[in-house]
C-alpha cells in the first residue's frame, strides 16, 4: 500500500503531504489550476495600467492545471487552460492561491500532446 506522500504525488497534488499535513486531491470533474499574472492588474499597449476589478467581462486568461479530478477527460496536470475569470473558484492552499474549475468552464487547452491539436500554436 502506498505512502500517504507518494500518493498525494501520484494524484497530481500541489506538493507532496508532510507529516501533519494532507494531500488534495481533485474529485469528479473538477480542477486546481494555478493562475497566471494576466488573472491581476495588466496593461495596455499604451502602458495604462489595468487594476484586476476593472470591467472584464468578456476576457478570456490562462492558468497551468496542477490537479485533475478523475473524471476529467481533456485535460491533463501541466496543461494551460484558458477559461473566464469568473467561473471558478479561489482556494488557497499551503500559502498558495489556485483555482478551482469545472471541465465545462474550460474553453480551450494548451499542451505539448499532440492528439486533437487544431494547428494553433501558442
Amino acid at each position: 500500500m502506498p505512502t500517504s506522500e507518494a500518493a498525494a504525488e501520484s494524484e497530481g497534488s500541489p506538493e507532496p503531504a508532510r507529516p501533519g499535513k494532507h494531500g488534495v486531491r481533485m474529485t469528479a470533474d473538477r480542477i486546481l489550476a494555478a493562475p497566471s499574472a494576466e488573472m491581476g492588474e495588466r496593461r495596455s499597449r499604451a502602458g495604462i495600467l489595468i487594476p484586476a476589478t476593472a470591467n472584464r467581462d468578456r476576457r478570456l486568461v490562462w492558468a497551468e492545471a496542477v490537479a485533475v479530478g478523475p473524471t476529467v477527460r481533456n485535460i491533463e496536470p501541466g496543461d494551460r487552460v484558458l477559461f473566464a475569470p469568473d467561473a471558478g473558484y479561489e482556494v488557497e492552499i499551503r500559502g498558495e492561491e489556485y483555482l478551482i474549475l469545472r471541465e465545462r468552464d474550460v474553453h480551450a487547452v494548451a499542451s505539448e500532446r499532440a492528439e486533437g491539436a487544431t494547428g494553433l500554436y501558442l
